[in-house]
């Protein structure tokens, strides 16, 4: 039979490693993060005229992903300027609460699919704010974000240099 300070350096070995993992996980989860939506905390920048700039880092794929908010609630968006509207996948505007309009076809880069006419009461950019939106809810897309298309970048001047994009209202 094994000598209890056997036994407890035993236990405090266990519980060492296991929090060297979960720390590890903890970490790695964090980095994975950082690479896909380099922008959950955005730069704004104001011009001299006051207005303000939001500064958008490309991820590593080249997009610019950033978090920002519809109708109050935070959702991750990639910017796509070859989206007509504004596209929110159905689980997300499910947890929004967007009601579907009109039925419509559109053509995507899979095909034509049917989506669903909605408005977006506010979008917010960090202290960018677009009102009364056109937006489409895509039963087909099967994403955790929203692509912000043309019916929202429209109301904003936007230019890229060096891996980042500049938006100003």
């Amino acid at each position: 039979m094994a000598n209890q300070p056997q036994v407890f350096a035993r236990v405090m070995f266990i519980i060492a490693w296991v929090l060297a993992i979960g720390l590890l996980l903890t970490f790695f989860n964090y980095w994975l993060s950082q690479e896909r939506n380099p922008n959950q905390n955005l730069q704004v920048d104001y011009t001299a005229g006051g207005q303000a700039q939001v500064v958008l880092q490309a991820n590593r794929q080249h997009h610019y992903v950033f978090t920002g908010k519809i109708n109050g609630v935070s959702v991750d968006f990639i910017l796509d300027t070859g989206a007509t509207n504004v596209s929110i996948p159905e689980n997300i505007a499910n947890d929004l609460k967007l009601p579907p309009g009109h039925p419509q076809n559109a053509v995507t880069a899979n095909g034509t699919i049917t989506v669903y006419t909605t408005r977006i009461d506010t979008l917010e950019i960090g202290p960018i704010t677009l009102n009364n939106i056109k937006a489409h809810i895509n039963p087909a897309m099967r994403s955790d974000q929203v692509l912000l298309g043309m019916s929202a970048l429209q109301a904003l001047d936007f230019s890229q240099s060096d891996g980042t994009l500049t938006l100003t209202q």
